[in-house]
């Protein structure tokens, strides 16, 4: 921080000081990696743990569309201080409004504030659904990190509008406040709910990032409660292994290869979430779980996803558990880039979602 000094008398300047000197030093923040500092050359240093230290200069990939590649291309610090969760929920909101209100204008709808057992959702009705869908319903679990809300508008309004299908989406309880098996609990009820009007087999619960997680979770809480399992589940962009950390959360952060990353940790996986419980809990992380009979499963991820190993880990676990489980990898992407409506790729990767589940609807 700079101090801008004005003139003023001897006396003041004295009081100023001394006043100064009672005062807590300021904390010095890390700064971002100047032009001039950025590596110009690959390096490589494992040590006697097997830790890799290296640094890689990638370039943007020729494959992706040209609004992909402009997307890998916008600077972002990769140093600078944690953002405060209050001020996280406020921007993930606000962005999460206009990105919502971008993916209407392509796919009109109507949507509904509302709640279903309790729990406040937000139900999406795409324009010109056919009376042939009325008995169907896609149940969203969103992303934002367990502790806020990214994914309400971006992953319903695109997906109703590509199926023709009534999406409602969980607006589960948040960590910290209330961690789990809080989001388990709502999803559950409002599952258990939909249940008395739709049948399981017209049913697809899906999500993105933390919502991918709690896919994956209800499905196995669902599985222990001896309900019928829905006709199909999306886990994009996930994990199913608290206890564990995969590879590539320690090399991309939110944004892939741009923006801040702190160094890995051997810890369990976002604590603020899993709070108390063990992070091998067969609920909290179904890698650990009987996963046998689970529906058909359609993973999404990307190249530069945080939760790629997340994903291709659980995926593997699904068929050694025999789940008819597919995989679609998008190369040099970052985390949850189907949000973006105006990305050809997330196109793309949405139509492909929303086919797999009117596939699964209409066995």
């Amino acid at each position: 921080m700079k101090l801008i000094h004005c003139p003023a008398t001897l006396l003041f300047l004295l009081a100023f000081g001394v006043l100064s000197a009672q005062q807590p030093a300021a904390v010095v923040q890390p700064q971002p990696t100047t032009a001039a500092e950025a590596p110009q050359r690959d390096s490589s240093y494992i040590d006697a743990q097997g830790t890799a230290h290296v640094t890689r200069v990638v370039p943007v990939p020729a494959s992706l569309s040209p609004q992909g590649q402009l997307n890998l291309g916008r600077p972002e610090p990769d140093q600078g201080p944690p953002e405060p969760l209050a001020e996280r929920r406020s921007h993930t909101e606000a962005w999460a409004v206009r990105a919502g209100a971008a993916w209407s204008r392509l796919c009109p709808n109507t949507l509904v504030e509302d709640k279903i057992a309790g729990v406040p959702v937000r139900i999406v009705t795409p324009e010109g659904m056919p009376d042939a869908n009325r008995d169907k319903v896609l149940l969203n679990l969103h992303g934002g990190g367990f502790n806020s809300d990214s994914g309400s508008y971006t992953e319903t309004i695109p997906i109703a509008g590509y199926t023709k299908i009534k999406v409602v989406a969980v607006l589960y309880r948040l960590a910290p406040e209330k961690p789990f098996p809080a989001a388990v609990d709502d999803s559950i009820a409002v599952y258990k709910e939909l249940l008395k009007t739709y049948k399981p087999e017209h049913i697809v619960m899906y999500g993105t990032s933390a919502g991918a997680i709690l896919t994956a979770e209800v499905a196995v809480r669902i599985k222990q409660l001896g309900l019928a399992e829905p006709a199909a589940l999306g886990i994009f962009s996930g994990m199913g292994d608290f206890a564990r950390n995969g590879d590539s959360i320690a090399m991309y952060a939110l944004r892939g290869l741009s923006g801040h990353l702190d160094p890995p940790v051997t810890t369990p996986h976002d604590s603020s979430y899993a709070a108390a419980t063990d992070p091998k809990d067969p609920v909290l992380s179904p890698i650990y779980a009987d996963l046998h009979g689970l529906p058909p499963s359609l993973f999404v991820t990307s190249g530069r996803d945080l939760l790629l190993s997340g994903t291709v880990n659980l995926h593997r676990a699904y068929l050694n558990a025999g789940v008819d489980a597919r995989l679609i990898v998008y190369d040099g992407l970052p985390h949850a880039f189907w949000y973006d409506p105006l990305l050809p790729e997330a196109m793309e990767a949405n139509h492909a979602m929303a086919e797999f589940f009117v596939k699964q609807l209409n066995k």
